[in-house]
């Protein structure tokens, strides 16, 4: 595979904006960075609304509250982790989360049934992943963010795990791209023929080495956290990278949208974040508490 430094160059620029979005979404307010995630959390359910039902024509042809409905209990769902530095008036935003989520999951299937005179049980299913594999991912993404607080200093050092996961998926993603475009040769997965198993590899290794440098140059957290942080991100951000590529082949897409140039839409540069979100999750409750 040919090095096409014009791809390299949009790419780049894109990944190097999307970062320091990121990073301002991250570093100024908590509510910058709701909003931030509010916006891309819409951005992929409109994208993976539109794949789903070039895939399937009866998803294409639910009705607006189905589709706009799934997508607030979706929010819902997002909003439910905020905590009590969230606050409308005197109303935290957690509750109203959980009682828009209460509301929306009696009120969907009986409106569904009213408009449409039918439950569509795929419908339901699609959603229903849709909340899995996009809200749920974006709620942990913001409990990252805000409740983990394992240093002295946690008004700031607590803000750092989702710079580390979004840095971990970033250099894995440009350094595959690089290691691949010079010695590539062994195609990865028929799913993304572009991918090799020598730039797979090579960005783990570097996404890896470079994070565990960047802990011990921070002194926050423990390096082997930087580490594992690293190497989960670029394994599940692959699989998720993966998993998208698959769904656009059945959508018969390219793009999942023209959110990014270089990179398409919001689910075509988030795609490996919502796979790595909820493992490094996971990893951050049970090991680094």
């Amino acid at each position: 595979m040919a090095f096409n430094w014009q791809t390299f160059r949009t790419r780049t620029i894109s990944a190097v904006v999307f970062v320091v979005v990121m990073l301002a979404g991250l570093l100024t307010t908590d509510w910058n960075f709701l909003i931030l995630f509010s916006i891309i959390h819409f951005g992929c359910w409109w994208e993976y609304q539109q794949m789903v039902g070039k895939i399937d024509e009866g998803y294409a042809l639910i009705t607006p509250f189905h589709r706009y409905g799934v997508m607030l209990a979706g929010w819902a769902i997002m909003i439910y982790f905020t905590d009590n530095r969230y606050h409308l008036g005197a109303l935290p935003l957690h509750s109203v989360g959980w009682g828009m989520g209460l509301v929306l999951a009696f009120a969907l299937p009986i409106i569904e049934i009213l408009f449409s005179r039918q439950l569509s049980l795929k419908n339901i299913a699609q959603s229903a992943f849709g909340l899995i594999y996009i809200s749920l991912s974006w709620g942990f993404m913001l409990d990252l963010r805000l409740k983990f607080d394992f240093t002295p200093d946690h008004e700031f050092w607590s803000k750092l795990l989702p710079i580390m996961l979004v840095l971990s998926i970033w250099i894995n993603d440009t350094m595959a791209y690089i290691v691949g475009s010079l010695i590539g040769k062994t195609p990865f997965s028929s799913i993304s023929p572009r991918k090799t198993w020598e730039g797979t590899i090579g960005g783990m290794l570097l996404s890896v080495i470079v994070m565990g440098l960047l802990g011990y140059w921070i002194g926050a957290f423990r390096i082997r956290d930087w580490i594992f942080i690293a190497a989960i991100a670029s394994v599940t951000g692959t699989l998720g990278d993966l998993f998208e590529s698959k769904l656009k082949r059945l959508a018969g897409v390219k793009d999942s949208g023209r959110m990014m140039p270089g990179h398409g839409g919001f689910l075509d540069r988030f795609d490996s974040m919502l796979l790595a979100t909820p493992f490094v999750w996971v990893y951050a409750t049970l090991f680094m508490k």
